[in-house]
């Protein structure tokens, strides 16, 4: 395997490699995506690339490169074995690789909006008490995330607060009111929540 490998030009050399390794790396993170499980931490690197919050068109993420580079790769390959001259391998590979992260940006992003959707309302969230997850900015300044129960399922919602103060992570709110684009605006509770008596 490695005589073969060392055996080829340093153009087919380069797109063997990252052909290899953005397969595996991208075989993984589709299989994590779909299956729901540690995909957190991609999905965490993916918040850290893009400069968005809230569910967006997201064309450079993680998961989105790693499908450029696998089909960047294989195109590469495929161009280089039918002889095409080095430059035109590069374009050609290039837009398809382009094209792969234009194809997984929709789909994903299709996938998220359907999430989101189905059938929660969050006018039902109104009155429901939680708990801040992420610290919301005063005054609407910054958007944090809360964890409250609506529908009888716990979920981490986007939220803002007219308070005149950030309301930190741990600190017990309670849903005043929902945008139109479904963002909760919450404010502290006041008084303390008391135990349910059995």
């Amino acid at each position: 395997m490695l005589d073969w490998y060392s055996n080829l030009d340093f153009i087919s050399q380069f797109f063997w490699l990252i052909a290899v390794i953005g397969s595996l790396i991208f075989t993984i993170v589709v299989i994590l995506a779909f299956a729901g499980g540690d995909a957190d931490d991609f999905d965490s690197v993916d918040a850290e690339i893009e400069a968005d919050s809230g569910i967006g068109f997201q064309f450079i993420t993680f998961k989105n490169l790693m499908g450029f580079f696998t089909i960047f790769g294989w195109s590469g390959i495929a161009c280089t074995e039918a002889g095409l001259p080095t430059p035109l391998v590069f374009v050609i590979a290039t837009v398809c690789g382009l094209i792969m992260m234009t194809l997984m940006a929709a789909m994903f992003y299709f996938m998220q909006k359907l999430a989101d959707s189905g059938t929660l309302n969050y006018k039902n969230a109104i009155g429901a008490v939680g708990e801040v997850y992420l610290t919301i900015g005063e005054n609407r300044s910054k958007m944090g995330k809360v964890s409250v129960r609506v529908q009888g399922a716990l979920r981490e919602l986007d939220a803002l607060t007219d308070a005149l103060e950030p309301l930190a992570s741990g600190t017990i709110i309670k849903v005043i009111d929902v945008t139109s684009n479904g963002i909760l605006i919450v404010n502290k509770t006041i008084k303390p929540i008391q135990p349910t008596k059995q």
